[in-house]
């Protein structure tokens, strides 16, 4: 298949490009590089750079891909909450336009990259694909409202899509070659290990008085490459005629954030410091994921648990202190 992946070049999108091209798959990237590193593109992939808003190079690409893989967008951290029409513009208006020039050029498949903040505050756990959607953050909301448009185009008749919900990634390429590099960094795992790397003096938990057993958030977590395995059996699936679906994409495990602290202390041999902050505005107490219907439909099932995760992290953070600053696309290329 010749697969489109927007953003590309950021953490989820990169792993998932080198797993596309490993299992033979040809791609090319679309990334404005405004949060991800072109050092981080295979060089097997073609990289473009430019935003899913740009017509005229929709216009030029589209003709001659099979699949969009769209996990472009706004990342969830504060500043969704605070510049929300930055947030809606990434992760609505500009995929929109996208979505569009799809249909024109008769591109009929998406896997899009959603999230479990679409649910907002649960009523019932673990989360099915059938819960209430009621996001409680601008990030669940603008990812929310792309959906819908998914699910009108899908209705058409002229769209077939697989919309990828995540819960908590974390992880890196096993080999510690390509990982996480945000600025700023929002995600638990990276921010402990920072703090681990003596980056940061503590971690900051945001908020202690949940209503949950040790009042910290309670989170599901799955590693990245499970994320990018899921994203190339749905990338086959639609290749086979699959139908419109969408799917959670967790382990179905919940750790709480004090929790993956102790985890992330114990696997890398050093403690961390933790101090208690405010809460987050747009923080659900707990999201544990119901993942049989992606075994059902997509044969997928997360292979790699929470130990796993922090390891494959700590092998990227600690030989990349700097993320891909200084990193080559040829010094990636021997990595990989």
């Amino acid at each position: 298949m010749r697969v489109l992946v927007t953003g590309g070049a950021g953490y989820i999108g990169s792993i998932t490009v080198r797993h596309l091209l490993d299992c033979g798959h040809a791609v090319v990237v679309l990334d404005s590089l405004e949060r991800g590193h072109a050092a981080s593109v295979d060089p097997r992939a073609w990289l473009i750079v430019g935003s899913v808003g740009d017509l005229a190079l929709l216009d030029d690409i589209l003709p001659d891909v099979d699949v969009v893989v769209h996990c472009a967008g706004y990342d969830k951290d504060a500043v969704s909450q605070v510049e929300p029409d930055v947030c809606y513009r990434k992760n609505l208006a500009d995929p929109s336009r996208m979505l569009d020039r799809m249909v024109v050029h008769g591109v009929r498949k998406l896997v899009f990259s959603s999230t479990a903040d679409v649910y907002g505050i649960p009523e019932q756990l673990p989360i099915n694909e059938d819960a209430p959607c009621r996001p409680v953050s601008v990030y669940g909301a603008s990812k929310l409202a792309f959906e819908r448009l998914v699910e009108v185009t899908t209705a058409t008749g002229v769209l077939d899509a697989v919309r990828l919900r995540y819960f908590n990634v974390a992880g890196a390429w096993p080999d510690g070659s390509l990982g996480e590099a945000h600025e700023p960094e929002s995600h638990i795992v990276p921010r402990l290990l920072r703090t681990a790397a003596g980056f940061d003096r503590a971690f900051t938990l945001h908020g202690d008085d949940y209503p949950t057993p040790d009042g910290s958030c309670v989170r599901d977590y799955v590693h990245v490459l499970d994320l990018a395995e899921a994203h190339r059996c749905a990338v086959e699936y639609l290749a086979a005629g699959g139908e419109s679906i969408v799917l959670n994409l967790g382990s179905g495990q919940g750790y709480s954030n004090r929790e993956v602290a102790r985890w992330c202390s114990d696997i890398i041999g050093r403690e961390i410091a933790v101090e208690v902050g405010p809460r987050r505005e747009g923080d659900a107490p707990v999201l544990v994921a119901a993942n049989h219907r992606a075994g059902k439909i997509l044969g997928w099932r997360p292979k790699r648990d929470l130990q796993e995760m922090v390891r494959d992290a700590w092998a990227w953070h600690s030989t990349h202190p700097h993320g891909y600053e200084g990193v080559s696309v040829a010094a990636i290329s021997a990595e990989s």
